[in-house]
């Protein structure tokens, strides 16, 4: 694969970019840090272990912080790569007890991948087999903010297993020239980056595109897209058909007519998944990172979101995210009025556990 050499590159397609952190991972001289939801036991997982054990042959700084509760692998898989003294760490394993829907219920996330201090990749994807036919949001910089995130990383490396911790000191928003990084921690009261989103889209002027997964927004959230819309700016949701959630399909369409009556626009995206998570304001605002449009995010994850106004990134998103209107079918409200009773009555039935699901 051709070397890279902008300083802003988003990837949409998972065998590009999984090929292109490989090739970085292979160029590390000092060290390389990856925080994620998921690993998988598979073709992708073992590609990524075995550069990953190279480097730390090599004498590189190599450390993971997988979820606990996302992980497909456990510490025997990366046995070769802790002997060479890479260190792994699962965040908070579950816990089969009385508190299994309380400190089991906040998982970490995040996603990131840091190298030498030079290259960060930050967005969506996991680093696994699962998702090679998805669509997808991750965003690679070659810049100095590569320490930032750095110090961020071993912040969350220090605390992988620790229920207590100061955590407005590890949700702090910190900014970095003109970007501005957010990380959300499980809290019903803060919630910082439902905060920023509801911001961005009150300020927006002339359009608000996202591309998410799983829609479940809370209530000011709701309100503050139809406020848009009523005043006349673009409100566009672009959603998967068919996600990989089928629960969060169901109970999102109970959301769908209302917004759209008020002028949100709805289109689903139908050659496979649509994982991105992108929120683009005016063309020119954005926000890239892990959090989804949804409860369970906003709530009760570890979450980790870009925002900023770097003219490069926000005209490749804005190419990403007309590439990905081209597949995509409009939302349609008949059909939505004239859905079964049996979906309403399921879409009734799981309200209450929107904040689960």
């Amino acid at each position: 694969m051709k070397k890279l050499i902008e300083p802003y590159h988003l990837f949409s397609d998972p065998l590009r970019y999984y090929n292109a952190m490989i090739e970085d991972i292979d160029a590390a001289h000092k060290y390389v840090y990856i925080e994620t939801f998921r690993v998988g036991h598979d073709e992708i997982g073992n590609r990524f272990r075995r550069a990953l054990t190279k480097k730390a042959r090599q004498g590189v700084d190599v450390r993971l912080l997988i979820d606990g509760w996302g992980a497909s692998v456990d510490h025997s898989y990366f046995a070769e790569l802790i002997d060479y003294g890479g260190q792994v760490r699962f965040f908070e394993k579950i816990k089969f007890n009385t508190d299994v829907f309380t400190r089991s219920h906040k998982r970490n996330h995040r996603k990131l991948v840091l190298i030498d201090d030079e290259i960060t990749w930050i967005g969506s994807s996991n680093l696994t087999g699962y998702n090679m036919n998805w669509r997808e949001s991750m965003l690679r910089m070659k810049s100095g903010i590569t320490f930032t995130f750095t110090k961020l990383f071993m912040q969350d490396f220090r605390v992988y297993n620790k229920y207590i911790f100061n955590k407005a000191y590890h949700t702090k928003a910190v900014t970095y020239g003109d970007f501005e990084i957010l990380r959300d921690a499980p809290s019903i009261a803060v919630k910082k980056v439902n905060q920023r989103f509801i911001k961005m889209i009150r300020s927006a002027k002339e359009s608000v595109f996202v591309e998410t997964p799983y829609f479940l927004p809370g209530f000011f959230l709701r309100k503050a897209m139809m406020d848009a819309a009523k005043r006349g700016v673009e409100v566009v949701v672009i959603l998967p058909r068919q996600s990989d959630v089928n629960l969060i399909d169901v109970l999102r369409n109970k959301y769908l007519g209302p917004l759209h009556k008020s002028g949100v626009r709805f289109l689903f995206f139908t050659p496979n998944n649509l994982h991105a998570k992108i929120l683009l304001i005016d063309n020119r605002r954005f926000a890239v990172g892990s959090s989804n449009f949804d409860y369970r995010s906003f709530r009760y994850m570890y979450e980790i979101v870009l925002v900023g106004e770097e003219e490069s990134i926000a005209v490749q998103i804005r190419n990403h995210i007309v590439q990905t209107i081209s597949d995509t079918v409009p939302f349609d409200y008949k059909r939505w009025l004239d859905r079964p009773l049996i979906n309403r009555f399921f879409e009734w039935l799981l309200l209450p556990f929107r904040h689960l699901l």
